[in-house]
């Protein structure tokens, strides 16, 4: 059976589909990425105390893992096209918006406005390709991981100098509402295109071997697989722990890594060096393990590898920070190609795009939700033992975790067979 309804040929409709995937992917971390540089400025501005930025910094992962529980319904009752072009405009109103607002709290549901709409983006992304790009799914999963990390690092890259220019911190966050807003452009005009071949029978249609006769460009309303299915699949769970698990090593080397160095020695300029090594790395591995997942048929010699890096960075971080310091920040780096690997297991593992839909719902809200937890359960490990070998050993040691849940979810049943 072929993994999705669109066959392998490029048609005139394909263009506008890579374009929007693009635009969507590089819109769906700025939200989460884009605060903690200017957070000093913008606590000074807003008048609110070191809690609330606590909340403000969390929001991302607990904000990822409840409205990404609703996508998948979202998804199903309006079509995939529709349900994204929708998210995609709740970021732009979201970032817009929060950079004008003189209230913290006007500026938190703002926020928390632009993540659900970066929510229902993450769940809805992996079946929209499984259902538009058929063979080329590895490829476009790819662009797509790829795509986030651009969209991760950017913010972080250029928000000193943003802030620089008139308007502050406001310009440094507005800015992106405002890249938003463009990137809804590719949207609107596939929902049109969509529109004009379901009218006129004409244009790029698909044909979806789930239902009777031809269906739009952009899949349609589908149906929904129950949680309780999904509970008994031991594929989707085994999915849902590796999501989790790599999830939580993202979140807390993005917010603790930094500071792990510069308490073992090292000058913050260098601490923030070894930050952006890290998320760099983010690049080549989207490029690269879509790639691999396509064509390597047991992917357990590679999953070994990847937490083999991840245990000897987390110890080389804890014993040696100084010492080569550079080669923890690659090593971490590298085995951050767990998530296009958990990303592209999704599509993968799944047959049918409408399961692809569910699985990704339960996958990511699971796997967020044990992200927001992992920076909160970092710090309260540094104050109540005062040093960094208790949580850099346990996430060493859960790097176990995440390669027993890769090798179940790459080993066991498809998911629809589950199902």
């Amino acid at each position: 059976m072929p993994a999705s309804p669109r066959p392998s040929v490029w048609r005139p409709g394909n263009a506008l589909l890579v374009v929007a995937l693009f635009a969507m992917a590089i819109q769906l971390r700025p939200a989460a990425t884009s605060v903690g540089p200017v957070l000093a400025e913008m606590k000074s501005d807003l008048g609110f105390g070191g809690a609330f930025a606590g909340v403000l910094t969390a929001l991302p992962g607990f904000g990822f893992a409840v409205f990404g529980i609703f996508a998948a319904g979202v998804g199903a009752r309006i079509g995939l096209s529709r349900a994204l072009t929708g998210a995609l405009g709740l970021v732009a109103v979201g970032l817009l918006a929060r950079a004008f607002t003189s209230d913290p709290l006007v500026f938190l549901i703002l926020s928390l406005l632009a993540i659900a709409g970066m929510a229902v983006g993450n769940v809805l992304v992996p079946p929209f390709i499984k259902a538009n790009f058929g063979l080329h799914t590895a490829r476009m999963t790819g662009l797509y991981t790829v795509a986030l990390a651009v969209g991760a690092t950017l913010p972080a890259a250029i928000a000193g100098w943003l802030v620089t220019l008139p308007g502050g911190w406001r310009t440094s966050l507005g800015v992106w509402g405002a890249t938003a807003a463009l990137a809804l452009v590719p949207w609107v005009a596939l929902l049109w295109w969509d529109r004009r071949a379901e009218r006129s029978g004409s244009g790029d249609p698909v044909v979806d071997p789930a239902v009777s006769g031809e269906v739009p460009l952009v899949t349609p309303p589908v149906a929904s697989v129950r949680l309780g299915q999904l509970l008994r699949s031991r594929t989707a769970v085994a999915l849902a722990v590796y999501f989790g698990t790599q999830s939580m090593h993202a979140y807390v080397l993005f917010g603790w890594m930094a500071q792990a160095y510069r308490d073992g020695g090292l000058g913050a300029a260098e601490a923030g060096l070894m930050t952006a090594i890290l998320l760099g790395l983010g690049i080549p591995m989207g490029f690269l393990m879509p790639w691999v997942v396509a064509r390597v048929s047991d992917l357990r010699p590679v999953l070994v590898a990847l937490a083999i890096c991840g245990f000897t960075g987390f110890l080389g971080l804890l014993y040696l920070p100084t010492t080569m310091p550079w080669v923890w920040a690659v090593l971490l780096g590298i085995s951050g190609g767990s998530f296009p690997t958990a990303i592209t297991l999704i599509t993968t593992r799944t047959r049918d795009y409408r399961v692809t839909m569910q699985v990704s719902a339960f996958v990511q809200s699971v796997g967020y939700l044990v992200a927001g937890l992992g920076p909160l359960l970092v710090g309260v490990a540094i104050e109540a033992f005062g040093s960094w070998h208790v949580p850099l050993w346990a996430l060493a040691a859960s790097t176990l975790v995440l390669l027993a849940a890769g090798i179940m979810a790459t080993t066991g049943p498809m998911v629809d067979d589950d199902l």
